[in-house]
C-alpha cells in the first residue's frame, strides 16, 4: 500500500547531461525522483547537488539488465550521445538502444507506467528532406561508423510502438536535435562543447569539412519544458514528435559566434568531415507547437553566454 501521493518518477541516464537537468526540474515539481544511470558518459558531478534531496535516489546499474521497481513514470534516457563516447563501444551502444528499451518497455508494461523514449534527430541520417519532418524515414547507413547510435535508436522507436500496439504500453517518443548548455561534458566531442573548450583553452578551432553544415541548437532548459508537456499529453498523443530549436545556423557561424563571445585569439583550422556525417539538421516543429504549445524561447547568444560562463568555470578548476 502507498503511503505517499508523490509521483514516482525513474530517470534512466539521469546522471548525464540531459538527464541531471531533468531530475532536477522533476524534484522542483515535487516527484519523488530514481536516478539510474552506471556512469560510463554521465558523472556524479552532475547530480551532486541532488544528493541531498530525500526525494532523491541514486542507483549505479546499466539499463541492458532489467531492472524491478515499482513507478509511475519512466523517462529513458540511457545511451552515449557523442561520436567520441558511442563509437567507444559501438556494440554496447547497440545493446544499451536495444535491451535498454526492452527492459524499460518490459517494466512499464509491468507497473502500467508512462514512458517517454528519448529518441534523436539521428534517425533522420543525413537527410534528403529538409528541414525534417515526422514523417520523413530517413537516410542512414546501417553499416556505417554512426550506425550503433542512429540505427540503435531507430530499432528502440520501433520497439516502443511495437509495444505499445502489441500490449497498450503508454508510450511518448520524442526526437531531440543538437541541444547544449551547462553539464555538457567538456570532452565529449560535441561541435558546441568541443568550440567552447578550444576557445577558452586558445586552441585551434577544430572544424571539419568547410563548416558549411548547418545545425539548429537548442538550450537544454527549452529541451527540458518539452519534454515534462509533452509527457503531460493526453495518452493518444504518442509521438514521434520533433523537439529543437528550428533556427539554424552554419558550423562556420557557430565557431566565429563561440570565439567572439569567449574573448578568444582561437585560429579556425578545417579538417576532413568524418563518415556519414550529416550535411544538414533542421526540425520542423510543428507538431510540437500545435498539440503541446511548445517552442524554445532561448537565443543561441543567451545560451551561449551561460554555456561559455559553466565552461569557464569548469576548466578553472582542473
Amino acid at each position: 500500500m502507498r503511503v505517499s501521493n508523490r509521483k514516482r518518477v525513474l530517470v534512466t541516464g539521469g546522471a548525464g547531461f540531459l538527464g541531471s537537468h531533468l531530475c532536477e526540474r522533476l524534484l522542483y515539481s515535487g516527484c519523488d525522483v530514481l536516478c539510474v544511470d552506471n556512469f560510463y558518459s554521465g558523472t556524479k558531478d552532475n547530480i551532486a547537488h541532488l544528493v541531498v534531496n530525500p526525494r532523491f535516489e541514486l542507483v549505479r546499474h546499466d539499463v541492458t539488465f532489467p531492472l524491478y521497481i515499482e513507478v509511475d513514470e519512466i523517462y529513458n534516457l540511457a545511451c552515449p550521445a557523442s561520436p567520441v563516447h558511442y563509437q567507444w563501444d559501438p556494440v554496447q551502444t547497440t545493446k544499451t538502444s536495444v535491451h535498454g528499451a526492452i527492459n524499460m518497455l518490459g517494466l512499464a508494461k509491468r507497473t502500467k507506467a508512462r514512458i517517454f523514449q528519448a529518441s534523436t534527430s539521428e534517425v533522420y541520417g543525413d537527410p534528403e528532406v529538409h528541414p525534417q519532418q515526422e514523417g520523413y524515414w530517413g537516410r542512414v547507413n546501417p553499416i556505417g561508423i554512426r550506425s550503433c547510435y542512429d540505427e540503435g535508436k531507430r530499432c528502440a522507436e520501433t520497439l516502443f510502438f511495437d509495444y505499445h500496439r502489441q500490449h497498450d504500453v503508454d508510450i511518448k517518443v520524442a526526437r531531440i536535435f543538437n541541444t547544449y548548455g551547462p553539464r555538457m561534458h567538456p570532452n565529449d566531442g560535441r561541435v558546441v562543447s568541443n568550440f567552447i573548450v578550444q576557445a577558452l583553452r586558445g586552441d585551434d578551432i577544430t572544424i571539419y569539412g568547410d563548416g558549411s553544415q548547418t545545425r539548429s541548437f537548442c538550450a537544454v532548459d527549452d529541451l527540458i519544458d518539452g519534454f515534462l508537456l509533452f509527457m503531460a499529453s493526453p495518452k493518444q498523443l504518442t509521438g514521434p514528435i520533433n523537439m529543437g530549436n528550428p533556427c539554424e545556423f552554419t558550423i562556420l557561424e557557430l565557431a566565429e559566434a563561440i570565439l567572439r563571445m569567449a574573448g578568444s585569439s582561437s585560429k579556425l583550422v578545417m579538417k576532413p568531415l568524418p563518415q556519414d556525417d550529416p550535411k544538414q539538421r533542421q526540425p520542423d516543429i510543428t507538431l510540437a507547437k500545435k498539440s503541446l504549445g511548445w517552442e524554445p524561447k532561448i537565443t543561441l547568444e543567451e545560451g551561449l553566454t551561460k554555456t561559455i560562463s559553466y565552461f569557464r568555470a569548469v576548466l578553472a578548476s582542473k
